[in-house]
């Protein structure tokens, strides 16, 4: 009987002595700092990994965006020709008597030219003034060379009855890019919201941790205890039992919560840019925000800031442009063209910019199709179609919003009081706990009463951890929502100017 209960006080010393030990290699080669969640947050919309794609993300848009505004502006052009030889046989044929023959070309040619071009937004078409000078040299037995000058050539390309490419990309470029702002906006208050998420993961592993090296040291007090009063008959076998299976788990919570510490820093290091070997140690801050949020209040916000809205119109506009160009390339296409100008052709350089003949160039090509089986019709059909599905998918898509936003306000509204009851319960079951262990040690509470009450601590401070992670959750969720932020009551704003530095 002496080598069993020796034995057992000898297994339950190793145990203590690794169960309390499990994680001190990693704590001592961790560098620690205390951070707030205002500090974790700041930290990850610098350094994160996802804060930097927002980033590039939104660059490339802006370019997108600068792109479109130079295809507004006149274009400036240098064209030309240069040492183009030719020696070749080429047919021929001869223009009284029909025979073809082959004759000899030997020349080299060169030309070159300025031009400026503008597209016209309205009209969809495309103005063009160009000079340029060309010049042939022909070698062989008929040598000599000939220039030909055009000084001052204006031309005009118009299609009518055409689809307007200019005129809607007017209309959704401006809009893309205003979206590419507001979702950067939004893809950082992602990042802001993985923060809460991440920080509160480790605020309640270390807490667990903790929590669990506690129990194991009241535990085995317990335990102890209910030893010496099981002699005396006070404590029964199946409670001394229970004690001792509540310090076996204990002991197992002690290594399971060490990982997941572990596995929580690493993720929220990983979001933070952190190394492997720093270590966060959560601040928790009791203190709450005193934020009432109005749904009318924060619908209009969400409508008016926030990248939802502007998706939906172009959507809309996007469904309006194919029709429009199912509609013209189903009907006739016509295209007007005309050209006025000075030109001459000399053999000696100055001579070609003396005399200086007019011309003028106008044409119109139309294409009218007589029959097309109803391909035209057909695929005008299958546009307005489309456009049906996207005019039910916003409506239904709003609708969704409404109710999204709906739940966020309420959820947040009832999560504070929430924590306040839950922060409270927290207290009182960690007192009660406290009570439970006094009366057990003077003999007067039961082990199942001990259990209980630390069972119903343990659930109390994790639910108020989580309550917690809840309520920045919310608040994060809806400041992403409206890109407002409901303390300093402004929008959120971004010098996106600096951002592209």
């Amino acid at each position: 009987m002496k080598l069993t209960v020796y034995v057992r006080k000898s297994l339950f010393y190793i145990m203590s002595v690794l169960a309390l030990t499990v994680v001190a290699p990693w704590r001592l080669i961790s560098q620690t700092s205390s951070m707030t969640l205002d500090q974790v947050i700041e930290q990850a919309r610098t350094s994160s990994v996802s804060a930097l794609e927002a980033k590039a993300s939104f660059v490339s848009s802006y370019w997108a965006w600068r792109s479109y505004k130079a295809s507004r502006l006149p274009s400036l052009n240098l064209y030309g020709n240069l040492a183009s030889f030719d020696r070749s046989l080429r047919q021929l044929q001869n223009f009284e008597t029909g025979e073809l023959v082959y004759t000899s070309n030997y020349n080299m040619q060169n030309s070159i030219g300025l031009s400026i071009s503008q597209n016209i937004t309205f009209t969809g078409g495309t103005l063009s003034l160009y000079s340029d000078l060309s010049r042939i040299d022909q070698f062989g037995n008929d040598a000599g060379k000939t220039y030909y000058a055009q000084p001052v050539t204006l031309y005009y390309e118009q299609p009518l009855l055409a689809y307007n490419r200019f005129k809607w990309e007017k209309k959704l470029s401006p809009r893309e890019y205003e979206v590419a702002k507001r979702t950067y906006i939004e893809s950082m208050e992602q990042v802001t919201i993985n923060a809460v998420q991440y920080y509160f993961q480790l605020m309640l592993a270390r807490r667990n941790y903790d929590k669990a090296c506690t129990n194991y040291r009241n535990t085995s007090q317990m335990h102890a205890i209910a030893a010496e009063r099981m002699k005396y008959g006070t404590v029964t076998r199946d409670e001394y039992l229970q004690l001792e299976l509540r310090m076996l788990n204990d002991s197992i919570a002690i290594n399971e919560s060490a990982i997941d510490v572990k596995e929580a820093q690493m993720t929220l290091n990983s979001l933070l840019g952190l190394g492997e070997s720093f270590e966060v140690e959560p601040v928790m801050e009791k203190e709450l925000p005193d934020v009432w949020m109005d749904y009318d209040i924060v619908m209009a916000k969400a409508l008016e800031n926030s990248s939802f809205r502007l998706e939906n119109e172009i959507k809309t506009i996007t469904a309006e442009s194919d029709i429009a160009q199912a509609k013209a390339n189903r009907g006739a296409t016509v295209a007007l063209s005309a050209k006025f100008g000075l030109s001459n052709s000399n053999a000696a350089f100055r001579e070609t910019y003396r005399n200086l003949l007019d011309q003028e160039v106008v044409g119109l090509t139309f294409s009218i199709p007589i029959f097309d089986w109803g391909m035209g019709k057909g695929r005008v059909k299958e546009a307005q179609a489309k456009a049906a599905v996207v005019k039910a998918q916003v409506e239904q898509a709003e609708n969704d919003y409404r109710r999204q936003i709906y739940t966020a306000v309420g959820q947040f509204n009832s999560q504070r009081q929430q924590c306040m009851v839950s922060e409270r319960a927290s207290r009182i079951a960690q007192e009660r706990y406290d009570l439970m262990m006094a009366k057990f040690r003077d003999g007067t509470a039961s082990v199942t009463d001990l259990n209980t009450a630390q069972s119903e601590n343990d659930e109390a401070a994790d639910k108020y951890i989580n309550d917690l992670s809840n309520f920045w959750n919310y608040y994060y969720t809806l400041r992403q929502l409206t890109l407002y932020d409901f303390m300093k009551n402004k929008d959120i704003e971004v010098d996106f100017e600096e951002l592209l530095k």
